[in-house]
């Protein structure tokens, strides 16, 4: 299969899915939407399309298989906005699903951190590979740098469970 033909059925299965259960985006304060977004509201991509943003401030209905393959889309204009996730943190907390809608809001503070310096962080995250010092060093980064309090939180709570059950680095 060429390189062209190949990147299209990527770019297709990626639009599709936007469009049928459209990313969501934010901080976990209230949505840029101004009211709250509920089940009624779902698929967002259908309801609410004109109120969808990407990060960079493109309109989800001016994306488009045709301008990712013209170059006018880049792959930062593909990304899910933290505003988006905050819309669909609304819906599941509408039918009742709090945990997801937590999980929506956590990964709405992460945007802002790079990709590669996520999977770092993922790694320093894993048992015996990093001491207190430096776990509190990643939550310092996450809270002050990119305003990520509850991730920076949840990786002092590992800094700290880890110490008591003897998984932190050893030398």
């Amino acid at each position: 299969m060429d390189q062209e033909l190949l990147m299209k059925q990527i770019v297709e299965q990626v639009m599709a899915a936007m469009k049928n259960s459209t990313p969501a985006y934010a901080p976990a304060a209230a949505s840029s939407c101004g009211s709250k977004v509920t089940a009624a509201n779902y698929p967002l991509s259908e309801s609410m399309a004109d109120q969808i943003k990407t990060p960079t401030g493109k309109d989800f209905t001016s994306l488009s298989y045709e301008k990712v393959i013209n170059g006018e889309l880049s792959a930062d204009d593909m990304r899910i906005a933290p505003e988006t996730l905050e819309m669909q943190a609304q819906v599941a907390e509408s039918v009742h699903r709090e945990a997801f809608a937590g999980n929506l809001r956590r990964a709405a503070e992460l945007i802002a951190v790079p990709d590669d310096r996520l999977l770092e962080i993922y790694n320093a995250l894993r048992p015996y590979r990093s001491n207190k010092q430096e776990l509190l060093d990643i939550a310092g980064e996450l809270d002050g740098k990119y305003g990520a309090k509850t991730a920076a939180s949840l990786v002092r709570e590992a800094a700290e469970v880890y110490e008591k059950r003897g998984r932190l680095k050893k030398f």
